[in-house]
């Protein structure tokens, strides 16, 4: 289900997720501490909340939610900005949103982290959103930052880029919609703070290689 909704919002997409691979890369963002530094636990059992100028539909039979022109969804932590959002409850109380962004003004999502202070920030084209997976998808032109205040901690780009929250990993992809002038993928690591240091109460996270070669899909 959750692979045909994203081929019926989105065509530009392929049938298969793992050919764009082949030309990607896969990298985790893993804290020191396991587990120490995720998404913000506590936005999993917050509403979504949405807003928008032009309004919206809501159809409460098939549990679809659409709103249109500078649409704002919050959910706890978590926001979100797009020309248009189009969200699905699965039959088992999941969620499933895609979000389009309008020309010359992309998506942007930003959800704090369980570290105080930390977020992760992103641009793209467009969004896709699972709650079942946890997982965020950035299609087209995507740049997403793990922040530190108002520092930028971490820093990548790509055509695509799928963030897993539970996980912490980062599946980047190159290709013609990367920002990159060369189409490629990009990663940038700010220098981490030593221990004992000003400033250095925080767990630091590092980029390193992933064993896996593709994002977990949704069941």
């Amino acid at each position: 289900m959750a692979r045909n909704f994203r081929a019926a919002m989105n065509p530009r997409l392929p049938s298969s997720f793992s050919s764009l691979c082949l030309a990607g890369f896969v990298l985790a963002l893993a804290a020191l501490g396991a587990g120490s530094a995720r998404a913000e636990k506590a936005d999993r059992g917050k509403p979504f909340v949405f807003a928008s100028d032009k309004g919206g539909r809501v159809d409460v039979v098939n549990q679809r939610t659409e709103f249109i022109g500078n649409v704002v969804l919050t959910k706890g932590s978590l926001l979100l900005r797009a020309e248009r959002v189009d969200v699905r409850e699965t039959s088992d109380g999941f969620h499933q949103a895609y979000a389009s962004g309008a020309t010359g003004k992309p998506v942007s999502f930003r959800q704090a982290r369980d570290v105080p202070g930390e977020a992760i920030e992103g641009v793209a084209d467009s969004l896709e959103y699972d709650t079942r997976s946890d997982t965020v998808r950035f299609l087209g032109n995507a740049v997403v930052r793990r922040t530190r205040g108002a520092q930028v901690a971490d820093e990548v780009t790509g055509a695509v880029i799928v963030y897993d929250n539970r996980t912490e990993v980062f599946t980047l992809e190159g290709g013609s919609s990367s920002p990159h002038p060369t189409g490629r993928a990009r990663v940038v690591m700010m220098p981490r703070v030593p221990a004992g240091e000003a400033g250095a109460s925080a767990p630091e996270l590092s980029l390193q290689p992933s064993t896996a070669l593709n994002p977990r899909k949704p069941s």
